[in-house]
């Protein structure tokens, strides 16, 4: 028996889940102890010492007709559609004044501190040692740790006593998950960047450097790798992918094929909005690495007529914002928001900790201030298999809030495809699978080789196998067959959620849980976008290669924004509107087939004879099911290779490192892309004036 080992930086594996068995731990009713405790490492009971942050979630008054009302505002048969609702009638559903003394009254009694109340009898904060926190809910919280990633989750049924039980619905804080941003970037399998980044020092002032192209696929060719034994030899057929320099896109690339040239023509620029990002931390260079980058784009620079920051929990250091990657997080989602909707106001959101309690704040403080109508969200901190009822119902408290008030808070899916579970069922992230949110999906955009000028747009889904290499004596080698060595990187995230039935407006839709994603935008890092970021430094980089479905956020953030100021009022969630647009009104992403003249092919000659290959073989064990994909070959990258180890039968070790691979895109794990709604790309991907001309007709 041969095992092969695989030396991949730990950020791009696609980690699965336990055993096929593993939906039988999807989350009971019955209680709200997660379901991911069934399956992690218990590392025992959390330190009583320790102080956290709480939010307690009242009970409404008649939660039913506010839930009942909040649809009709998305119903466009309804005459409430669109009314949405301010402060003074959300308080009339809050808890009485009566009722939210009785539950600080608990939460006192038991040792905790209550920070805050908000003015509309929705929640209340409170903060104290987990101790505390377990005498007033009567459990225990324990430290767990799952591929990985550690978390804090109560072990029994969690609830206050006496009267204040009954105006309690949910909490967030007692599960407690680090919320993690989005943002990644093209890296080799073993974590080195295939892109650069540069000083600003060295390049002229005042424009981008002609460093990067978004033509990156080139016409077909016929490839001959050889075997320095002499056998196998392979010959292969594709389109080959950029294999030297940079494929990005630039700001008025980017703005050219999202169609927003005639967006701008026609007035629509986000004049009059305002686009929230919810952020954590900071950092030091945020605003200074902002405008280097704008001034390059030749777009307006940040200022105090433009541009804020606000700190709903209080300033933190911005410092953490290096050492926990929001840097390069804010970045990007500043940089390109701006981009999409030029002249619309940016407020940054930031919380002081990466806790979900934290964000939820945030996203609850911009919905009671009306801060801004379009919330973008670069971040997930959680799969809905496993995800316990306290944090999924206090995410979709603080989200239903916002929608009750017109405002569209848009998350990014994730980056991990279906998380290794082999289904989209239970695959969806946390939060972007709420009901009342909307969840941005991702996507590759490259050029269309046999119509130069034009794009083709597919899912994100990097697969990679490899062709040829080099073993350790550097011979060459031809891996044979060519699905001997093949990894899924990186794919935008999406499914069907086990813990929230469908709303209405997704009734025509497969399965029985909410869908994601709802829509999507460019994603993939190989044809993603530059950002300007001092990286804690005093010199600023331009910097290559970025994306994850953190990009797709802000840009479809943004889009909506131009929306609103199209329609002359804040629209909502976009997600129920874009569920019911006619098709066409989003750009729906396509299958590719594998029989197209440009896609991978090849055929393989040894001992036995000649061996061909189609597409669909060679990518055969990522396909599932989907014939629909773009492939190609990459062909001696200088700084793209892996390291592959192989041990023989006899204990041997041969150590193998790939320099030509065959690439795909658009093979995101179970989530397949077709026409219409599918659990990769949602409905599609907003294009231009045909877009807002659809969301408000």
């Amino acid at each position: 028996m041969t095992l092969v080992f695989r030396f991949i930086a730990v950020s791009l594996l696609i980690m699965p889940f336990a055993g096929p068995s593993f939906l039988a731990c999807a989350q009971s009713a019955e209680t709200n102890v997660p379901a991911a405790t069934k399956v992690a490492k218990d590392l025992g009971r959390a330190d009583l010492s320790k102080e956290i942050t709480i939010t307690v979630y009242f009970n409404l008054n008649n939660k039913a007709a506010f839930d009942q009302a909040v649809d009709a505002m998305y119903d466009p048969t309804s005459p409430s559609r669109g009314q949405w609702m301010d402060n003074k009638e959300l308080k009339q559903y809050g808890a009485t004044e009566e009722q939210q003394r009785i539950v600080r009254t608990e939460l006192e009694k038991n040792g905790l501190k209550v920070l805050s109340a908000d003015p509309i009898g929705f929640r209340v904060r409170a903060r104290g040692s987990i101790g505390s926190v377990e005498k007033a809910f009567h459990t225990e919280i324990h430290n767990f740790e799952y591929k990985g990633k550690a978390f804090r989750a109560n072990m029994h049924n969690a609830h206050l006593t006496g009267e204040a039980a009954n105006y309690v619905s949910t909490v967030a804080g007692l599960e407690s998950h680090e919320v993690r941003p989005m943002a990644v970037r093209a890296v080799d399998p073993q974590g080195n960047p295939v892109y650069s980044s540069v000083p600003l020092s060295k390049l002229s002032p005042g424009s981008f450097p002609n460093l990067s192209t978004t033509d990156c696929l080139s016409s077909p060719g016929t490839f001959s790798l050889q075997s320095t034994s002499g056998s196998p030899s392979a010959v292969y057929s594709a389109t080959q992918f950029l294999n030297s320099g940079t494929c990005d896109y630039l700001p008025s690339q980017l703005q050219a094929v999202l169609g927003l040239k005639d967006v701008y023509d026609a007035g629509f620029t986000g004049a009059g909005q305002t686009i929230v990002l919810v952020e954590a931390f900071g950092y030091p260079t945020l605003v200074k690495d902002a405008n280097a980058f704008f001034k390059m784009a030749n777009l307006p620079l940040l200022n105090s007529s433009n541009f804020s920051i606000v700190y709903p929990e209080g300033k933190p250091n911005p410092k953490l914002g290096l050492l926990t990657g929001w840097d390069t997080e804010m970045a990007l989602d500043l940089q390109w928001a701006h981009v999409v909707a030029p002249a619309a106001k940016i407020v940054v959101v930031v919380t002081n900790g990466q806790d979900s309690e934290d964000f939820q704040t945030s996203i609850a403080y911009v919905a009671e201030n009306d801060l801004g109508n379009s919330v973008s969200n670069s971040y997930e901190e959680d799969v809905d298999i496993i995800a316990g009822p306290l944090e999924q119902t206090s995410w979709d408290q603080a989200i239903e809030l916002a929608a009750a008030k017109g405002i569209s808070v848009n998350f990014a899916t994730g980056d991990s495809g279906d998380h290794g579970l082999g289904t989209p069922l239970g695959a969806a992230g946390v939060p972007s699978v709420s009901p009342h949110a909307t969840a941005v999906g991702g996507t590759t955009i490259l050029n269309d080789v046999n119509n130069p000028g034009s794009t083709i747009t597919t899912s994100w889904g990097e697969v990679v196998t490899f062709l040829g290499g080099l073993d350790s004596n550097n011979n060459d080698v031809v891996f044979d067959p060519p699905t001997e060595f093949i990894s899924l990187f990186l794919g935008g995230g999406g499914g069907e959620s086990v813990f929230w039935p469908k709303p209405t407006w997704q009734a025509t839709l497969p399965g029985k849980g909410r869908q994601t994603p709802d829509v999507s935008a460019l994603s993939n890092p190989f044809t993603g976008v530059p950002i300007v970021n001092s990286f804690g430094g005093s010199v600023p980089f331009l910097s290559y290669g970025w994306g994850g479905t953190s990009l797709a956020c802000p840009i479809f953030s943004a889009f909506w924004a131009l929306a609103n100021q199209k329609a002359g009022h804040a629209l909502g969630n976009a997600a129920p509107l874009i569920a019911a647009l006619p098709y066409g009104g989003v750009q729906d992403v396509l299958p590719t087939t594998d029989s197209t003249p440009d896609n991978l092919s090849g055929t393989i000659t040894d001992q036995n004879g000649t061996t061909s290959y189609s597409a669909s073989q060679m990518f055969g064990p990522f396909l599932e099911g989907n014939r629909g994909f773009t492939s190609m070959i990459w062909s001696h990258p200088s700084n793209f290779s892996d390291i592959v180890i192989v041990i023989g039968a006899n204990g041997q070790l041969t150590t193998f490192t790939g320099t030509t691979f065959g690439f795909a895109f658009g093979l995101d794990s179970s989530l397949t892309v077709r026409k219409g709604w599918d659990p990769a790309t949602g409905w599609g991907t907003p294009y231009g004036l045909a877009f807002l001309d659809a969301v408000t007709p």
